[in-house]
Order: structure tokens, then C-alpha cells, then sequence
């Protein structure tokens, strides 16, 4: 699954990587984005079939909802199960998008609780996962546009952690993804081994208060072994 990420990379350099062509929108960097917060997407307007870079609300609120406090507003969709949910399927055939993330947060259970671990591309590039974006019209007329980010299995890196993973699309099937070309299920298969690495990271970023670049900062890794002079490791002759 994917319930915290950051995303600091300035919209202009978002809005270039991923060829927008509107005007740029104005949202601060964030190593701790949560849900219920702004964040950015890259969407294909219906018109011009131009991508556009828009801010977002992330947990979705489908158009039909009639009551928002009672109603889900999920952060993640299965994309084994996307094109048979009525939550998702409309916004799966027609409004997809893609979520311009610099690293993302996972958790692996220790006995002292749970240990914080950030995943980002080897390559230094940022993740484009596979969205799904809705409208909402409230009482008012105002139009509420939020966001879910699509999962699929764990690949062998994620697996360490979780058994879930965000759908993590290379350039190549951007457009197909944004203009809902071909077969959807065989974009949202798991990133390639290769293609992610991990590292530990302070447990302050449990608490969304906590923002800045120190999140995404390496920490001793807690599952590793001792070293060979440590006490009680190893040490060959």
C-alpha cells in the first residue's frame, strides 16, 4: 500500500518532467504528505489532450456520494479489483493520473513497534504511480477533486516490508495510462526488482507534524546483523 510519501520536487520541474502545459500551480514542498492533504497530479484534459499539472486532494470521493461524512474517502485502490468496484471503475475507464512522488514510506513491525523505511528510484528519478482522480460537486456547486493511488503485489524488494506496492509507471506508459489506452491490468503490474532500493529512517516520521528534508535522512538499519567486531558478532581469523 502507499499512506505516506514526499513529494519536493518544485511544480516547475514536475510540470516539465511530465510535459504540462498549464499554468503552474503554487504547493510547498512536503516530505510527509498525508491523507486529506493537497498534492500533485498530472492529468490528460478531456479537450485538448493536453497533460495538465493540477493539486489534488488525496482520498478519493466519488462523484456519486451523497453524504460526505459518511462516505469512504479511500487513499489506495487495488488494481486487481479497480475495473469491478464501483468505487473505482468509472475513474479507472476515464480519469486516471499519475502522482509525482520523490519517495515513499513503508513500515516493517519490530518488536519495539513499527520501523519507518523510505523507497525511492536507484536512478535518482521520481516515481510516477498510477492514480485515479474524481470530481465531486458539494451542496454549494464548488467542485471537491481528490485522488487514490493504485497498488498491485509486492515485488521482491517491497516484500521485505509488505506484501502490497504502489503501481509505479515508467515514462514509456505514461501516456498510454493518462489517455486509457490498451488493457489497464497490463500497466498495473509491480515495479521490477531492479528498479527500487529502501533504507531505515527516523520513526519521526510517523507523526504527519513532522516535516522536512531530515525525514528522508539514513539510519542505522535496525534488522542489520552486527558487525564482525561487535559484541557477540563474528570475527573471523
Amino acid at each position: 500500500m502507499c499512506g505516506r510519501y514526499a513529494s519536493y520536487l518544485p511544480p516547475e520541474a514536475n510540470r516539465a518532467l511530465f510535459r504540462a502545459t498549464n499554468p503552474l500551480v503554487n504547493i510547498a514542498p512536503n516530505w510527509n504528505v498525508a491523507p486529506t492533504q493537497p498534492a500533485m497530479v498530472i492529468r490528460r484534459h478531456p479537450e485538448t489532450g493536453e497533460r495538465h499539472l493540477d493539486v489534488l486532494r488525496w482520498g478519493l470521493i466519488p462523484h456519486f456520494i451523497k453524504d460526505l461524512k459518511a462516505a469512504r474517502k479511500p487513499i489506495n485502490a487495488r488494481s486487481e479489483t479497480a475495473a469491478t468496484s464501483g468505487m473505482f471503475r468509472g475513474a479507472l475507464a476515464s480519469r486516471r493520473c499519475l502522482v509525482p512522488v520523490d519517495a515513499f514510506y513503508e513500515w516493517r513491525a519490530m518488536s519495539d513497534g513499527k520501523q519507518p523505511y523510505a523507497i525511492a528510484r536507484r536512478d535518482g528519478a521520481p516515481l510516477a504511480m498510477a492514480g485515479l482522480w474524481e470530481g465531486w460537486r458539494a451542496p454549494d456547486g464548488a467542485i471537491v477533486r481528490t485522488f487514490a493511488i493504485l497498488t498491485t503485489a509486492a515485488n521482491a524488494t517491497m516484500a521485505t516490508l509488505h506484501e502490497r506496492m504502489p503501481v509505479i509507471l515508467e515514462p514509456d506508459d505514461w501516456t498510454a495510462w493518462l489517455e486509457a489506452e490498451g488493457n489497464a491490468a497490463a500497466l498495473m503490474l509491480p515495479a521490477l526488482d531492479d528498479v527500487l532500493h529502501l533504507w531505515p529512517v527516523s520513526r519521526a516520521v510517523n507523526s504527519v507534524r513532522n516535516n522536512g528534508a531530515e525525514l528522508l535522512d539514513r539510519i542505522d538499519d535496525p534488522h542489520a546483523p552486527p558487525p564482525s567486531d561487535a559484541p557477540g558478532g563474528e570475527n573471523p581469523a
